[in-house]
């Protein structure tokens, strides 16, 4: 059932005010400029940077350069920062602050992929509660006036839940706002987000925004889920993959009008066609492009009677012209399926034993071996 239109509202992140409370998730190989470009052209809010590496951007290697370059067109710009070292971390932030690279800056608290959380980083950090308010505190006072929000997931499992405590030191370290996936390490993102939990972080947490984040698949979703937990804001994540008209929607529907984009064949060929472009402009490649493009066609075609042998050949295409080919195949006049092409998109996985350092969880205190791993956890990789 279709909620009514909410009261028109916006959202406030430190001196950020967003005209409708709405944030793109960080999204690892997809929340690059282009994606965030398109998106911005069907809505408003905030749109993040894929995850960042604190080390790697210290160190100024050349990609992660160039995923922090913004387009003039982004305001505000936003970085997404991971990194398990205090000293690091700060020292990135303070570099992003100095060369006027952001407008905001997210740190990462809620990867669950095991090559992270082995390491004692991502969504197995906060369990050394000491470590994750250090880390905190000290990136909010390099960061000075700019705003700095963190996110997180519940916990590591559903033993070792970590986000009230950690949510109320990141409120107390001076965070801009703070937002939760409702789902444990564990979980990944199978199953159903627990929005409970959003609520009893609102409840717990009084001086700042709290953001939910799961299972967020339509504007409906989203007013149901400021309405059931009294949450701030939302952020959403794969619910947008291959859909950024889903950003329209949202806008839409926080400003308490009734709006819910139904794209024909050719309306969303037209928009993967507008993506592969940005694509070329952000890699400097017609090749690079080409290549990101393809794991994006099932997403955008999901539930329209697009052929099998017609989608392969797009998961597959090297250039704009053999592109623009394929496309001028498509029946542009094939109207909106409705359901088939809603719902959940993305992989899910299945619940899991997190990877984890050796006797991560026997306590919550950081022990010298641990300290010792944890300088080896941050990768000169960024954007994974």
């Amino acid at each position: 059932m279709s909620l009514a239109p909410a009261p028109a509202r916006g959202l406030s992140i430190g001196p950020l005010d967003l005209d409708v409370p709405v944030v793109l998730a960080p999204m690892a190989g997809i929340t690059n400029t282009a994606f965030r470009r398109l998106c911005r052209e069907f809505g408003a809010g905030l749109y993040v940077s894929e995850m960042i590496t604190s080390r790697a951007l210290v160190e100024r290697t050349p990609e992660s350069m160039r995923l922090i370059t913004h387009h003039e067109s982004e305001t505000p710009r936003s970085i997404q920062l991971y990194g398990v070292d205090p000293y690091t971390v700060s020292e990135a932030v303070r570099m992003l602050v100095a060369e006027d690279r952001a407008d905001h800056i997210d740190l990462n608290f809620g990867c669950p992929v095991p090559k992270v959380t082995r390491k004692g980083g991502g969504a197995a950090l906060p369990w050394k509660l000491g470590l994750f308010r250090e880390i905190v505190e000290r990136a909010v006072e390099a960061a000075g006036p700019l705003p700095l929000t963190v996110k997180m997931r519940k916990g590591i499992d559903s033993d070792h839940l970590t986000y009230l405590e950690a949510g109320k030191a990141a409120e107390g370290a001076g965070v801009a706002s703070i937002a939760l996936h409702a789902r444990t390490a564990a979980e990944f993102y199978s199953g159903q987000a627990d929005w409970s939990a959003i609520a009893k972080l609102k409840q717990t947490i009084t001086s700042v925004p709290v953001l939910g984040n799961g299972d967020i698949w339509s504007a409906d979703d989203a007013l149901r889920m400021v309405d059931e937990t009294g949450c701030d804001g939302v952020v959403v994540g794969r619910g947008c993959l291959g859909r950024p008209w889903l950003f329209g929607d949202l806008a839409a529907a926080f400003r308490g009008e009734r709006a819910t984009a139904a794209p024909t064949l050719g309306e969303v060929a037209r928009t993967f066609r507008r993506h592969a472009e940005l694509l070329v402009e952000f890699f400097d490649s017609e090749e690079r492009a080409c290549r990101d493009i393809r794991k994006h066609v099932a997403w955008y075609f999901k539930g329209y009677a697009v052929g099998g042998d017609l989608r392969a050949k797009l998961a597959t295409v090297e250039s704009l012209a053999q592109l623009d080919d394929l496309l001028a195949t498509l029946d542009w006049e094939q109207p909106y399926p409705g359901e088939a092409a809603e719902g959940p998109r993305g992989r899910a996985g299945s619940p899991k034993s997190p990877a984890l350092p050796e006797r991560w969880l026997e306590s919550q205190e950081l022990s010298d071996p641990h300290r010792a791993d944890l300088t080896e956890a941050e990768s000169s990789v960024s954007g994974g």
